[in-house]
């Protein structure tokens, strides 16, 4: 059984994309411009950062296939890991962005959809290549950028993507998104106590407390940060040097 608390925790930027630039905003809508993915994801790399998640947010509604070209872009640049996400529906898709350089992929919508595509990319290119997206609203799962509510329980269908074979959970509070006012510790806790892989904790940090808050109550094994970051309020770094003041383990520390 994956034991997060002996585990570093990770404190992964999320770069949320819309044409190619870096958005920002509440509840899934009302987007900011934040900026280019590529300079942002370099700044919180030389901050600390463990991972950068792009996401490209329409890619799904859309019925496009993902930002390879910009994912290319980044991992020219970047020594750290790059999971990403967003339009992703079948294995080629799969293989297209670990072919241009992804570490990990996330898939959310198709996942609901067709459950076996886990199974089918997790055997193909290892669990550890493969996050599952869950976008939740209480107990309920959505999708289509939390536009569609799906009927599926949260809490079963985050046993059901552990079992068919993903990696990891990226759990993102719609409700919590963006509003800076902390995660949603209860539901984030009942995903990871029901589950034996990482849970991404992700939706509504703040503050550096919020983080402190996520890890301390829930075990989760990493925290998903955007708002605190892109608006300069804490750098990563900041975060990981108040972890460690609270006895969290969280990796290398900048000088």
């Amino acid at each position: 059984m994956f034991k997060q608390q002996d585990c570093p925790r990770r404190i992964i930027p999320c770069l949320d994309t819309v044409n190619g630039r870096v958005v920002k905003g509440v509840n899934f809508v009302g987007l900011t411009d934040i900026g280019d993915p590529v300079e942002i994801a370099k700044r919180y790399e030389d901050q600390g950062a463990d991972e950068i998640v792009l996401l490209d947010i329409t890619a799904t509604n859309e019925g496009r296939e993902s930002m390879y070209r910009l994912l290319e872009r980044s991992v020219k640049e970047l020594r750290i890991p790059v999971t990403l996400g967003g339009g992703i529906r079948t294995i080629d898709d799969f293989r297209k962005a670990l072919t241009c350089g992804a570490s990990k992929v996330s898939v959310n919508s198709a996942a609901v959809a067709n459950p076996q595509l886990i199974a089918e990319a997790s055997g193909e290119f290892g669990r550890e290549r493969l996050v599952v997206a869950i976008d939740f609203d209480g107990s309920d799962v959505y999708v289509k950028g939390g536009r569609e509510k799906t009927g599926l329980d949260l809490i079963e269908w985050a046993k059901k993507c552990d079992e068919l074979g993903a990696g990891a959970l990226l759990a993102t509070s719609i409700g919590a998104d963006g509003a800076q006012k902390g995660y949603d510790i209860a539901m984030t806790r009942a995903i990871v106590d029901a589950v034996d892989i990482p849970v991404i904790a992700s939706g509504g940090c703040g503050g550096t407390c919020d983080i402190i808050d996520v890890f301390k109550q829930t075990g989760c094994g990493a925290a998903l940060v955007a708002s605190l970051f892109h608006y300069g309020k804490a750098t990563v770094n900041d975060v990981k040097i108040e972890m460690e003041r609270n006895g969290i383990p969280c990796g290398t520390l900048k000088d």
